[in-house]
C-alpha cells in the first residue's frame, strides 16, 4: 500500500487525522482484496482452506500429523504424484517432506524381484512411522512389496606401516666352527617377499628366530644351507 502525503499547505492538525484515518481504511481494503490470492498458498492459508485444497489434491490428513508437515504434503501434493514410481523421484519426495536421504535398492539377489528395500537410518524410521507408511501407500509402485531396513554407520580406522611391493633379505655367513644366532621382526602389508638365508660349513650350527606378522599375499621364504 502506498503512502499517502498531503501537500504542504493541507498539513494542519484536521486534514493530518484525516489522511491518518484514510491510510487505515485503504489498507484495510486492500487487505480485504489480498485475501482470496493467498488462500491459494498452502503455507498461509486459512487451515479451513487448506482442507479444501487438501481434498482437492486428494491428500488426507493423519492422526498426529503436524499442521506443518500437512502444509507440505498440500503444497508438494502435485509435484510428489508426478515423480511417484521413478526410483529418484521417490528420493525427492522423502527430501521434501523432511525425511532426508533414503537409499533404494531393487532386484536384490536371492530375493523375489517385487521386493523394494528402503534403506533408512534409525532416527528417520522412529521419528516417521506412520509418514513412511503413508508414502508407500500413496507414492509407492504398484505390485511392489516395500520392506523399511534400519541402518547404522559405523566409522573405521585403519592405521598401516608400509605397502609397497618391496623385497628384503638378510642373509647371515660363518666359518670354522662359530655359531650365529640371527632374529627378524617384520610387519608386511603388502604383497612383500621376505627371505631369510643362513649358511654354514661342516659341523657349524645356525639358530633363525623369525617374527613375522602378514597381512595380504606376502611371501616368506627361509632357506637353510
Amino acid at each position: 500500500m502506498i503512502k499517502l502525503e498531503l501537500p504542504f499547505w493541507l498539513d494542519g492538525e484536521e486534514a493530518t487525522k484525516l489522511k491518518t484515518t484514510a491510510q487505515a481504511w485503504w489498507e484495510s481494503v486492500e487487505g480485504w482484496l489480498r485475501w482470496p490470492l493467498l488462500q491459494m498458498d498452502a503455507e498461509t492459508c486459512h487451515l479451513t482452506i487448506l482442507d479444501l485444497l487438501a481434498w482437492q489434491r486428494d491428500i488426507t490428513r493423519f492422526r498426529g500429523e503436524s499442521e506443518a508437515l500437512y502444509r507440505l504434503r498440500v503444497k508438494y501434493a502435485f509435484v510428489n504424484a508426478v515423480d511417484a514410481g521413478s526410483v529418484a523421484g521417490f528420493q525427492r519426495i522423502f527430501q521434501r517432506l523432511g525425511i532426508g536421504t533414503v537409499q533404494i535398492l531393487e532386484r536384490q539377489p536371492d530375493r523375489d524381484w517385487d521386493i523394494v528395500q528402503l534403506l533408512l537410518t534409525d532416527e528417520q524410521l522412529s521419528e516417521n512411522p506412520v509418514l513412511l507408511d503413508m508414502i508407500v501407500y500413496q507414492y509407492g509402485r504398484t505390485c511392489r512389496r516395500y520392506e523399511l531396513v534400519g541402518t547404522s554407520r559405523v566409522t573405521l580406522v585403519i592405521g598401516v606401516y608400509d605397502v609397497s611391493n618391496d623385497q628384503m633379505s638378510l642373509t647371515a655367513r660363518f666359518d670354522d666352527f662359530n655359531t650365529v644366532q640371527l632374529r627378524l621382526t617384520t610387519q608386511e602389508y603388502g604383497n612383500d617377499s621376505l627371505s631369510v638365508t643362513a649358511r654354514f660349513d661342516d659341523t657349524h650350527t645356525v639358530s633363525v628366530s623369525l617374527n613375522t606378522t602378514e597381512f595380504n599375499h606376502d611371501q616368506l621364504t627361509l632357506v637353510t644351507r
